[in-house]
């Protein structure tokens, strides 16, 4: 049921609603990690792009009343099935709360979001670097880009293989995935390198994408630069109304030779690579 629409301004003008959907599923897919599934009218899933966000009103239960909506990625949104998918995991109140909800419970959602991937016409090789949660952000890049017919390489991070997630989604729609783990050394930074250098070598990097982490942005900046390959990062950030209003969300980027301050949840979650300064 639709209850307030909202309309709001961004770099390119979009639009948002605020809308309870009913829970279809929610339930572990590892020791970490939870999906959430709500169903979604197809008017809502249409407006949905890669690397947008909603803001989650998290239901009040247990004795904790979560105040502030928290801000969620996408991890999947399917039209024909009338489905929106999230990727979380249970670390505060507001998670908490959220790990509770069932089949049949309701959910305030306001979105989509924020400012979405882009894949320009000449990037035909795609590598998408990330780790954990950081996955739920590009896997709706992978679906597009599978549906671009791009080639993509995805290079997914975990603490331990029992926490690798979406793996199999990637191989699906045709990626070469290269898993790496901290229990075996893999994800270590010099091998990071040696596998870029090596898709590099390749010609298998036209662009880079990634998401969250500080070690894998300075990676991505610097080998970037030397080889001249550009990039999208979805940055994370704490939020508070999610369309640029309370500020809360400011963090400092370089752009045209100064460093500007710039709403993530507004002018971003995702920028050009080059812009983000490590944190």
């Amino acid at each position: 049921m639709l209850q307030e629409r909202q309309d709001t301004v961004a770099p390119d003008e979009f639009t948002a609603f605020q809308m309870r959907l009913e829970v279809k599923h929610n339930a572990p897919v590892n020791g970490e990690y939870r999906t959430l599934v709500l169903n979604a009218p197809k008017h809502l899933l249409d407006l949905c792009r890669p690397g947008q966000f909603f803001n989650l009103l998290c239901p009040q239960t247990g004795g904790e009343t979560p105040y502030l909506r928290r801000p969620m990625s996408i991890y999947g949104f399917y039209p024909e099935r009338n489905e929106l998918h999230f990727l979380y995991k249970v670390t505060g109140a507001g998670t908490r709360a959220l790990s509770v909800l069932r089949d049949g419970d309701d959910l305030d959602v306001f979105g989509p979001l924020g400012t979405p991937f882009s894949i320009e016409d000449h990037w035909r090789h795609l590598v998408l670097v990330a780790r954990g949660v950081g996955l739920a952000t590009l896997a709706p890049l992978a679906l597009e880009a599978n549906r671009l017919d791009r080639k993509l390489t995805a290079v997914c991070s975990a603490r331990h293989p029992d926490f690798l997630m979406s793996t199999d989604y990637f191989r699906q729609l045709g990626a070469e995935v290269i898993a790496v783990t901290d229990s075996d050394g893999s994800s270590g930074l010099e091998n990071l390198r040696a596998i870029l250098e090596n898709l590099i070598a390749r010609r298998k990097a036209d662009a880079f994408f990634t998401c969250g982490s500080n070690r894998m942005l300075r990676l991505l900046q610097q080998i970037g630069e030397t080889h001249g390959i550009p990039g999208q990062i979805a940055l994370e950030q704490q939020m508070a109304c999610g369309i640029g209003m309370c500020q809360c969300c400011v963090r400092p980027f370089r752009r045209d030779h100064a460093v500007v301050n710039l709403r993530v949840c507004l002018e971003g979650p995702v920028f050009d690579i080059a812009e983000a300064i490590a944190w």
